[in-house]
């Protein structure tokens, strides 16, 4: 257990560095709202580009990997969905439902890639891609329509296509997932500007995650928070681990599905929920919370899956 701790101490320094970071009066605070636009727009859209375009799907039983992954989302996405009946009787708004939906489904990938290259090396990577090339486009196509339509805004299916294709993450996840199926060649000095972009989006979106969180809403988490981080760091990743293991994956894959359902959710959403009309601060507050609760449940999860496993 001690082990699995210092693989994934790093990744929570830097971002305990943000949250310093952002609070220091020596950095304008208007940095942080453009880095939160230039990560949205550029350096995630670049990073899952390059991850995708390269990733050798072929290594692998990626089959077997994608369902497992499709198959987990499709079944938090009907159990959250589920969830709505009763928390509109319980009093929550429709646009905090929806970020709900997005903190309870939404998984952040870039952490998922850095604590993967720690704990598994090459082969950690390579699961985490092809698990982001199984979900992340549906992921984030999802969860535009959700919020969209629980904002109460134009909900007209030609606007709403609109907005999810031209979701940059999307664009840019769609790219690289055409790129690689196609063999398409890539002029090398693009495709090493768009490296050279990608490799400052692990670290730099780390940071952006610390920068964006509400330590003082740890302290005392709504109910929606609760439920939320329940959801997401031990429902998730005991539905993918129980299909991965129906699917007869093992070993370090099996150890990768559990720790990509694992991680907290994605700090991208919070900028989704801005633009869209949901629940900007309450994804704060669940981000927060997740992000904590994570450095223990992340350990926790990787131990019952080398257990199951039969490591």
């Amino acid at each position: 257990m001690l082990g699995m701790f210092e693989s994934i101490l790093p990744v929570f320094l830097v971002v305990v560095a943000g949250v310093v970071l952002k609070r220091l009066p020596v950095i304008s605070a208007s940095f942080w709202d453009g880095l939160d636009q230039f990560g949205y727009y550029v350096l995630f859209p670049a990073l899952l580009f390059e991850t995708l375009a390269r990733a050798d799907f072929a290594a692998m039983a990626s089959g077997s990997v994608v369902l497992t992954a499709v198959a987990a989302f499709l079944a938090m996405i009907v159990m959250t969905l589920a969830i709505w009946p009763i928390a509109r009787r319980a009093g929550m708004a429709a646009p905090s439902f929806s970020t709900l939906f997005q903190t309870a489904t939404r998984w952040n990938g870039f952490m998922a890639l850095a604590l993967a290259e720690k704990i598994a090396g090459h082969t950690g990577l390579t699961v985490v891609a092809v698990v982001m090339a199984a979900i992340v486009i549906p992921t984030n196509i999802v969860n535009v329509a959700v919020v969209t339509w629980f904002s109460g805004a134009d909900r007209d299916p030609r606007a709403l296509l609109v907005k999810i294709f031209t979701n940059p993450i999307i664009i840019g996840g769609l790219l690289g997932v055409i790129v690689n199926a196609s063999g398409i060649a890539v002029y090398a000095p693009v495709m090493t500007a768009i490296d050279l972009v990608a490799r400052s989006a692990l670290g730099l979106g780390l940071i952006m995650v610390g920068a964006g969180l509400r330590v003082s809403d740890a302290l005392k988490p709504q109910p929606a928070v609760v439920l939320s981080t329940a959801l997401k760091l031990l429902v998730f990743p005991a539905v993918m681990l129980a299909i991965g293991l129906a699917a007869g994956l093992s070993g370090d894959i099996l150890l990768m599905l559990a720790l990509s359902a694992g991680v907290p959710t994605a700090m991208n959403g919070y900028v989704l929920a801005k633009q869209l009309g949901g629940d900007a601060p309450l994804y704060a507050a669940t981000t927060t919370v997740q992000t904590i609760a994570a450095f223990f449940s992340i350990p926790l999860v990787l131990k019952l899956a080398a257990y199951a496993t039969g490591g």
